[in-house]
């Protein structure tokens, strides 16, 4: 999943300079708990968020609908991309612009996250050492993560081979669920396992909205979207 919408330009965010602390709106809440009464009947044997404040809200009201929740748990690989130094947009259009232009560059060579913030590459490498450990995890077979954008498009890019540029591709709405499936099979020596393929069986469901009746804009543009002063 990604986190339920946010106001990343909310004062608290602009006095403190710094989006680890924005937390979801009544809009996010929302969305999360449609999201977990559209997963109440999925029963999960883990349950994992980045560990960001977001992140942890909209995981704890999906599994509010879960009578028989497993403990939530923090795993920081899958943390939203650093960004550097704080930017103070003027505008949602600059920010909006800014960010696509942002993800369309990330399979360039040394492209980070904004100026200054983390090289998509060496993103990549944490969220797919995160995501392995996860795999070769024993005991389970149903997890939930609730991530962040740009963490669930490349997780994407990756499932299906694609190059780091193609996450931009990848929609993702606040409040959303993918669904992946992984097939494991024993590694050559039969001491473990490893992964035979993923596939993508859901991309970008959000059961607040299913047909996404008036979602016009895109995700980038809906969430940096001022309120009129």
């Amino acid at each position: 999943m990604r986190h339920g919408f946010v106001d990343y330009t909310s004062k608290e965010v602009r006095d403190t300079r710094d989006p680890s602390v924005a937390h979801l709106t009544e809009q996010g809440e929302a969305e999360a708990r449609s999201a977990g009464v559209a997963l109440s009947e999925v029963e999960f044997d883990l349950a994992i968020c980045s560990g960001l404040r977001r992140t942890r809200q909209t995981a704890e009201i999906v599994l509010a609908e879960h009578p028989n929740a497993p403990p939530l748990e923090e795993d920081a690989r899958f943390g939203e991309l650093r960004s550097g130094q704080y930017i103070d947009f003027k505008s949602p259009e600059h920010l909006a612009a800014t960010m696509t232009f942002t993800f369309e560059n990330a399979g360039k060579p040394d492209a980070t996250f904004l100026p200054g913030g983390e090289k998509f590459a060496d993103a990549m490498v944490r969220i797919e050492k995160g995501l392995r450990a996860l795999l070769y995890r024993p005991s389970w077979a149903c997890a939930l993560i609730v991530a962040h954008e740009v963490v669930n498009r490349m997780v994407l890019a990756s499932v299906i081979g694609a190059p780091l540029g193609a996450c931009s591709g990848f929609e993702q709405d606040t409040g959303c669920i993918n669904i992946i499936d992984f097939d494991l099979v024993p590694d050559d020596d039969n001491a473990g396992t490893r992964i035979e393929r993923g596939m993508i069986k859901a991309v970008n469901l959000t059961p607040a909205n299913y047909l996404k009746n008036g979602m016009n804009l895109r995700s980038l543009e809906a969430i940096f979207t001022r309120a009129e002063d």
